[in-house]
């Protein structure tokens, strides 16, 4: 069997990192089991879910790396939906309730002041088609709410029902039934929730496991009801640990923070962004992994940990500095042509930079010095200005190439007496401008004899 798993984001703001956590955890288990992966939108908010979003969300996937092989609507769907809760009612578990939410927590607060559990007591069972029609007759409508299986004969008086499976991340997990209220599967106004059509979807397009975050765990024990209501079997289930902000804030889409484009814009690399988003809060160290193949490689749900899990987006640098640092021109090529990087050095020029940048983008400032001239950010100091002007008396005749740095600066410390960072550091400075940067052996044929006697103070 295929294992088929899926990704149901709502579009009703851009995914942050926690979201992509998900994402990444069933696209990678997909992955390494030759399984397949649904990219499903989950908009049955029509007011609240955007066009915007949903565009945005698919090029955040598709940016990671991730390749669904199949795209769904939860807003195209609502048919499906209707026919699923009409067997529900038929079978007598999906039954009508009239409390407002005023209502409900004045009962809440008595349960609690009697010093019950704060579940929802099925009153509305009680009701009869009398009691409905006048219910209604002075404008209420209904919410439907799933009859939990957590009863022997009397469903007003539940009983220790346990729920059991074994987490694909967690282990052996157990939801008691009887400490939970009959979920609202239907609002008033005709929507459904996401714990009715999250069933209905999966049953239909034969999702085989499910992957999210632990703030799911005891929805689980309601949904397995669900499915098993509908005559399906539950899909193996697996909840990570959730990722926070490295404050210990929770991850919200309508802030924004963390959001995919927003670490996309800023140039971070998707295996930099893929890699800290799975491996953070795993038993694995969190290094840089050149492609999803290596990253599935060491993927294992059962090495995440239970407690919440801290991003911190400035570990994003170090990753991405790793990954540049390998990257050969190839793949750099275009992204290069894109800043004006191109010509016949460009790929030596690529080869000679990208040890001392964080992002991409940082190439074009070098590429400015060598093509431009020095940068302002570091004045050459005065006492080292005759220094510099006789050094360059001393360039060598060309052909240059890798040897011509070290060929001059022995010339210059023959002709000074200068060494170590007294002789290279002003050399650096008035070249580049800067006081740190690529290796001048490098850079110094791409400036050639002539670009570099432009450069003598």
């Amino acid at each position: 069997m295929t294992p088929i798993v899926r990704f149901a984001p709502s579009p009703t703001g851009y995914i942050h990192i926690g979201n992509t956590r998900t994402a990444l955890f069933n696209w990678l288990f997909a992955l390494k089991n030759g399984g397949q992966m649904v990219l499903r939108f989950d908009d049955t908010d029509v007011e609240r879910s955007k066009t915007e979003y949903v565009e945005a969300i698919a090029e955040d996937v598709e940016w990671l790396g991730i390749k669904p092989f199949r795209v769904e609507y939860q807003s195209k769907r609502f048919a499906e939906y209707a026919a699923a809760a009409e067997r529900l009612k038929a079978a007598g578990l999906l039954y009508p309730c009239y409390e407002t939410a005023e209502e409900l927590d004045l009962k809440r607060k008595l349960r609690l002041a009697r010093r019950l559990p704060p579940v929802y007591g099925r009153d509305a069972l009680k009701l009869s088609d009398e009691d409905k029609a006048k219910l209604e007759a002075e404008g209420k409508r209904p919410h439907w709410r799933f009859l939990l299986p957590n009863f022997k004969d009397d469903p007003f008086a539940p009983v220790r029902t346990e729920v059991h499976w074994d987490d694909l991340v967690r282990g052996p997990e157990t939801v008691d039934l009887a400490s939970l209220s009959d979920p609202v599967l239907i609002r008033e106004d005709g929507t459904y929730l996401y714990t009715f059509t999250s069933v209905v979807d999966d049953i239909d397009m034969n999702i085989t496991h499910i992957i999210r975050g632990d703030d799911h765990v005891t929805n689980s024990g309601v949904q397995i009801s669900i499915f098993e209501a509908m005559g399906a079997k539950s899909p193996q289930l697996g909840h990570h640990n959730l990722l926070t902000t490295a404050t210990g804030e929770g991850l919200s889409k309508r802030t924004g923070a963390l959001s995919v484009g927003s670490l996309r814009r800023a140039g971070y690399e998707p295996m930099a962004v893929a890699s800290l988003a799975v491996l953070t809060g795993t038993s694995e160290n969190v290094v840089a992994m050149p492609d999803m193949n290596a990253l599935a490689a060491i993927f294992d749900p059962a090495s995440t940990s239970k407690s919440s899990s801290k991003f911190d987006p400035a570990d994003l640098d170090a990753l991405n500095r790793a990954l540049i640092h390998a990257m050969p021109f190839s793949d750099a090529k275009d992204r290069l042509a894109a800043l004006g990087i191109q010509g016949d050095d460009a790929e030596a020029f690529w080869l000679a930079v990208r040890s001392n940048l964080t992002f991409v983008s940082d190439a074009a400032q070098w590429w400015a010095i060598v093509k431009n001239g020095p940068a302002s950010d570091e004045p050459l100091a005065d006492e080292d200005r005759d220094f510099v002007r006789a050094a360059f008396d001393v360039l060598p005749s060309e052909p240059w190439n890798h040897e011509t740095w070290k060929s001059w600066t022995d010339a210059v410390k023959v002709q000074s007496g200068r060494k170590g960072k007294g002789l290279f550091m002003p050399l650096r400075i008035a070249l580049t401008g800067r006081s740190s940067g690529p290796e001048l052996a490098d850079l110094l044929p791409l400036l050639g004899r002539e670009g570099t006697l432009a450069r003598r103070p």
